[in-house]
């Protein structure tokens, strides 16, 4: 599975808009090749997070993923506390493998807040389709619970 497949999939979905950053688009050097996957309704950017990244190098605020390697890449994302304890299992958000394949980790920075993270998926293939689904029914579930309570509608 490469990082376009992952991207191809949640395209798939419902309200999908992926922000991918190149050369002179105003980003930073260090985004350029990265993918910012959010529920957009409307087709426009929300003020809100993504609910999945996909990442192509190692960020300098962050333990090395290996991403310097050819076609690595890490996909990070935002799923609910349940979904990220059932991917890490037993180790939890202690576990510590920013550099191993095909394995769930915490996010190296945004872990804590629930962010799921895997480099280079090979086997896990289902798994992260199907965590792609749940990151994107999280961030539909966020956008509906704001627009209800909105005092602008």
């Amino acid at each position: 599975m490469d990082l376009d497949d992952c991207i191809a999939h949640a395209v798939a979905l419902d309200s999908v808009m992926v922000v991918r950053r190149v050369p002179g688009d105003g980003s930073p050097e260090i985004s350029w090749g990265d993918a910012f996957i959010y529920y957009a309704p409307g087709g426009r950017i929300p003020p809100t997070q993504p609910f999945a990244t996909v990442v192509t190098k190692d960020h300098p605020d962050e333990p090395v993923s290996g991403l310097d390697e050819p076609g690595a890449f890490r996909l990070n994302l935002a799923v609910p506390a349940a979904e990220f304890a059932r991917a890490l299992g037993a180790r939890g958000a202690e576990a510590d493998a920013p550099r191993a394949r095909d394995a769930w980790f915490p996010h190296p920075v945004y872990g804590r807040a629930g962010w799921l993270s895997i480099v280079s998926p090979d086997t896990q293939r289902d798994e992260v389709r199907r965590l792609i689904d749940v990151a994107h029914e999280a961030a539909r579930a966020r956008h509906d619970r704001r627009a209800e309570s909105s005092p602008f509608d």
